[in-house]
């Protein structure tokens, strides 16, 4: 009789802890839910160019127009904290997923799958047309900041004012077949990779692998959690990711050609021209790809009023430092004239 008892008692004790068990799992369920990472969405896409430009749009429609531009290995949400703090202070916020990125898809299939920066440039400027945008302040970090200088040099009437991140970027051919220091060189393997058939087997592979460890090399300071990387990964299932990614390094490094239509544009773009409108530009302090510098060595680039600033971040500094980030686009957007 006593064994009997015992059992019985095992039996409600097990049955018991088993309850708060699940219990608490399910509490842990919820507040993970209440906890869910923000995201810039709903999704919008417009046909703009050649592409079905997949973007984000938030702030008032006749706000002060600001395109934020994204980087490579990354995507819209280097924008989450930065186009609710602009879009408070009255801007009309505008953050497009760049070709080969998120919902962003070529309108044809037999389309080539260009990344050279003119084809890149070029689509940011069909998107301002298609969303009947005369100018706007162009922003952007990485593959972003290329193109917001690239607009603001050939297209300055499209802009109010320019902030980008690592200060004058444009490709140059010729000087980009000299070698850099060691240091600067090791920065860029996976360059080199995706110079080679193993570098786009990988890619295609291991693409959020790569993305990891670039994420960790650039911003050796960020603590991300796997969240905020998942969210971004998605962006990188794109079927055309592959194509866009290995071709915009491999014509960096003169190892594909770029195509016909944007020749014209490419001349233009290797005489270096300089840029007029308002800048400000900006780098991390723990960047591990482009070290932070004084901003002195390509100032004669910038002909007209240009500021620069060092901020508490690595290579995505508007994920990192969003605030710093987005007053300084505020400093552009509120002094248009």
């Amino acid at each position: 009789m006593p064994e009997a008892i015992n059992r019985q008692r095992r039996i409600f004790l097990g049955s018991a802890v088993a309850s708060v068990a699940a219990a608490e799992l399910a509490f842990m369920g919820v507040a993970n839910a209440a906890i869910k990472l923000p995201k810039l969405e709903p999704i919008r896409q417009i046909r703009a160019g050649e592409l079905d430009v997949g973007y984000y749009e938030t702030g008032p429609a006749d706000g002060i127009p600001v395109l934020l531009l994204h980087g490579y290995p990354y995507d819209i949400h280097s924008y989450v904290d930065v186009a609710p703090l602009l879009a408070a202070r009255g801007c009309r916020v505008i953050v497009p997923h760049l070709r080969g990125h998120g919902s962003t898809r070529f309108l044809d299939s037999a389309n080539p799958r260009s990344a050279q920066q003119a084809a890149v440039a070029l689509d940011q400027i069909a998107l301002l047309d298609a969303l009947k945008i005369d100018r706007a302040v162009m922003v952007g970090y990485d593959w972003g900041a290329r193109t917001a200088c690239i607009i603001s040099a050939l297209w300055p009437e499209r802009c109010l004012g320019l902030l980008s991140v690592n200060g004058y970027i444009m490709t140059n051919l010729p000087g980009n077949k000299l070698p850099l220091p060691a240091k600067a060189e090791h920065g860029w393997w996976y360059q080199y990779y995706f110079a080679t058939e193993r570098g786009r087997a990988g890619l295609e592979a291991n693409r959020r692998d790569i993305a990891r460890i670039l994420w960790t090399t650039n911003s050796p300071k960020w603590k991300y959690d796997d969240a905020t990387f998942e969210r971004t990964a998605a962006s990188f299932d794109n079927p055309d990711y592959v194509q866009i990614v290995i071709h915009n390094y491999r014509w960096r490094l003169s190892l594909a050609d770029g195509f016909p239509q944007y020749a014209e544009l490419e001349k233009r773009l290797a005489a270096l021209p300089s840029i007029s409108v308002p800048t400000i530009t900006m780098d991390g302090d723990s960047d591990g790809v482009v070290p932070a510098t004084d901003g002195k060595a390509y100032a004669s680039k910038f002909t007209g009023p240009r500021s620069h600033r060092i901020v508490n971040a690595g290579h995505n500094v508007p994920q990192e430092a969003p605030q710093a980030f987005a007053d300084a686009v505020w400093t552009l957007a509120s002094a248009r004239g």
